[in-house]
């Protein structure tokens, strides 16, 4: 109970810096595990790619995309820590917007970003990602282990919400 009160804390004094513009936050470097873990409320830790193991027992997980989930991408050899990223709105189900740093600038966060399921299956295990220097999706599929959900409330409210669609 205190570790997702002080999580909750943590995530509105987080978002509250986000909106206030200053020196401060242009100066802000960002990991995409330290932003994800503040952004989303997971509380995991260590390497991207080392979330998918840590979150179970501790938080569900699945192949299908949810407003709140943390989408968590295998290490490779490009990425060799992984990759998480935030869904912060389901487009449709091959579609998402993702909240996450250090993807196409070393440091800085990237907010509301195209991620598209570009697995031969539609199961979310391969995804090309919006690339800001290119203006477009990126020309390469990431594998990907799936959709960690961060809470019972967001998989209720991502269900609220899909059936307001």
């Amino acid at each position: 109970m205190v570790l997702r009160f002080k999580a909750a804390i943590c995530s509105a004094l987080f978002i509250a810096t986000l909106t206030i513009p200053s020196a401060a936050n242009a100066q802000t470097f960002w990991q995409c595990a330290p932003f994800a873990r503040v952004f989303s409320g997971v509380q995991l830790f260590g390497a991207a790619a080392g979330w998918w193991n840590q979150a179970i027992g501790k938080y569900s997980q699945g192949s299908a995309p949810k407003m709140g989930s943390v989408l968590v991408f295998k290490a490779i050899g490009s990425m060799r820590s992984g990759h998480v990223a935030t869904v912060t709105k389901v487009i449709s189900d091959r579609i998402v917007k993702v909240t996450h740093a250090n993807w196409s600038a070393r440091g800085q966060v990237e907010r509301d970003v195209t991620v598209m399921d570009a697995s031969s299956k539609g199961d979310w295990s391969a995804v090309k990602v919006w690339y800001g220097p290119i203006r477009d999706l990126g020309q390469r599929a990431y594998p990907t282990y799936g959709f960690i959900y961060s809470s019972a409330k967001a998989l209720a409210d991502a269900s609220a919400q899909a059936a307001a669609s």
